[in-house]
């Protein structure tokens, strides 16, 4: 049985169960890496221009890993476009030359295009070829494609429901587990995939505000067709598929009033972070947002006080009913009621957790 190895970065966490079952149907053996550790995250810096984001650096890292197992075949996509008319970073359409380049002694690499910006015929020929490496015939390819395809759907349909495509992904893999129920705080997190559902990139900012008593929604769990209406009010479309679908998600999270509050998760060196941030941060006028920028430098410690203050910021909106822009400091905030009874002035405090 020829094996397949799979790093756990990037697009895994949003295409993972699709290529598992495409490449187990056609009677492969695929291996994973490990999840996201420092040795992982410190081989891939190890390799990785300075100018690479953080997710990018953990990627190296994982197929570093795996290139210590006995593998047939690595499987490292070049990911162009996953939808009509719209783009994905062109960082990842170099990832297999950046492997190749950075990392010696590669298995063979599985390198096929996805490049869905006008039709998919390029890929089902690709596809073709890569099923030719496990079998030869054509119609077992297809029908190995198609139930992936349906194995996919059904993790979408588990993320829909408030679940982490890593917790999606868990499930679909028979794992049992169950998320905290009691909540006081709902708050939208938004994010790239390979980094907010790393625990490790993230540092686990999902289970923290959850241990904190927060409700996450995230952006696979909003209704899809009213994220693209909101991102389509913007006056220009927003050509990357990832940065549209966090404008859009930002956007209809604002909308929803049994949201208190936003976050955005964001990688140092992201190109499209630092416009789609700035865009988020500029829209959201009455709700609280917090920008959270992570790189292989961010310490836990810092990330966990920022949380703490957010969630106190909401708590504390949430007694007075309303809140204004005189200083928060000791008491005095505390006796907002009390001393400025029948004063209101409208408060914006997005910037002021930054």
């Amino acid at each position: 049985m020829k094996k397949v190895g799979i790093p756990r970065g990037l697009f895994y966490y949003y295409y993972y169960p699709l290529w598992k079952t495409f490449f187990t149907q056609l009677g492969a053996e695929v291996i994973v890496s490990s999840p996201t550790n420092r040795l992982i995250t410190e081989q891939g810096i190890q390799v990785a221009v300075d100018e690479l984001c953080l997710p990018m650096k953990v990627y190296l890292g994982h197929v570093r890993e795996l290139c210590t197992k006995d593998l047939d075949y690595l499987f490292i996509p070049r990911m162009v476009s996953i939808e009509a008319k719209s783009y994905i970073c062109p960082k990842f359409m170099g990832v297999p030359d950046m492997v190749r380049a950075c990392i010696p002694n590669l298995p063979g690499l599985i390198d096929i295009t996805v490049d869905l910006s006008k039709n998919d015929k390029a890929l089902q020929r690709d596809l073709l070829e890569v099923g030719r490496l496990f079998t030869r015939k054509k119609r077992l390819v297809n029908d190995a494609y198609k139930h992936a395809s349906q194995e996919l759907y059904f993790c979408k349909v588990l993320a829909r429901e408030g679940y982490t495509m890593d917790e999606a992904i868990r499930l679909w893999e028979g794992e049992s587990f169950t998320t905290k129920k009691d909540t006081d705080l709902n708050i939208g997190i938004l994010g790239h995939g390979y980094s907010l559902y790393d625990d490790s990139i993230s540092m686990n900012l999902i289970k923290r505000l959850r241990n904190m008593g927060c409700k996450v929604h995230l952006p696979e769990s909003q209704d899809r067709q009213s994220v693209e209406d909101e991102a389509a009010t913007l006056p220009k479309r927003i050509f990357w598929t990832l940065g549209r679908k966090m404008v859009g998600s930002a956007l209809h999270m604002a909308k929803r009033t049994d949201i208190d509050g936003i976050i955005y998760l964001a990688c140092f060196g992201c190109g499209p972070d630092s416009l789609i941030g700035e865009i988020i941060e500029r829209k959201i006028k009455d709700k609280a947002f917090m920008l959270i920028t992570i790189d292989e430098h961010t310490g836990e410690a810092g990330l966990v006080t920022r949380l703490e203050a957010f969630c106190d910021m909401l708590q504390r909106r949430r007694f007075l009913k309303g809140e204004s822009d005189i200083s928060s400091y000791g008491q005095f905030s505390y006796s907002y009621q009390s001393s400025f009874a029948g004063f209101e002035t409208r408060s914006n405090t997005s910037s002021s957790y930054k």
